[in-house]
């Protein structure tokens, strides 16, 4: 099952689960009680935290939820808070942190990048945790249309279009012959 988040981000080809964290889990746990895909593949647009250009295609299987407060050290966690899911659907290129906030500060991507962290996206880490919930294999493909900066709302909205169409393209070329 091809997933997105929705709004301003829909495609003909997935099913929008909400936007956010919590709209992405509750949303995705009601359609895997009803439908029990064998797979979930989130697509979606991403921030980069610099080592990604606008409109490059990346995907991952690695999701995180680093909250500003641990990269301070002013906090810890005693739940997984970088989970990889099980199987082979798309490479593990890097891991995507979620967050309901988008970053639009340099260092703070210079520290996510200490922790392996490539991209930020408001949905995956949902999506990777109620996968394995279920045991179905989970993966992503993000388009970046912004980098961690104080533009990055300007960036989004200038690539935000492009990148869309870019995912769709993508998705009909080299994903959707993959599932027929």
């Amino acid at each position: 099952m091809i997933v997105c988040a929705g709004k301003s981000e829909r495609f003909n080809f997935a099913m929008p689960i909400g936007v956010g964290l919590i709209n992405a889990a509750i949303n995705l746990t009601q359609l895997c009680i009803m439908q029990r895909p064998k797979f979930l593949l989130f697509v979606g647009t991403a921030g980069s935290y610099e080592d990604y250009d606008f409109l490059q295609i990346v995907t991952s299987q690695g999701a995180a939820n680093i909250e500003l407060s641990l990269l301070q050290n002013q906090s810890y966690t005693p739940i997984d808070n970088v989970l990889l899911s099980a199987g082979d659907l798309v490479a593990h290129e890097t891991l995507v942190n979620s967050s309901n906030y988008i970053t639009t500060d340099k260092t703070i991507a210079k520290m996510m990048k200490t922790h392996k962290v490539g991209l930020e996206n408001m949905e995956f880490f949902s999506v990777v945790s109620v996968a394995r919930e279920f045991g179905i294999s989970a993966g992503g493909v993000f388009c970046v249309t912004n980098h961690a900066c104080p533009k990055a709302h300007k960036e989004y909205e200038a690539n935000h279009i492009a990148a869309l169409d870019k995912l769709d393209r993508y998705a009909k070329k080299e994903l959707i012959p993959l599932l027929t």
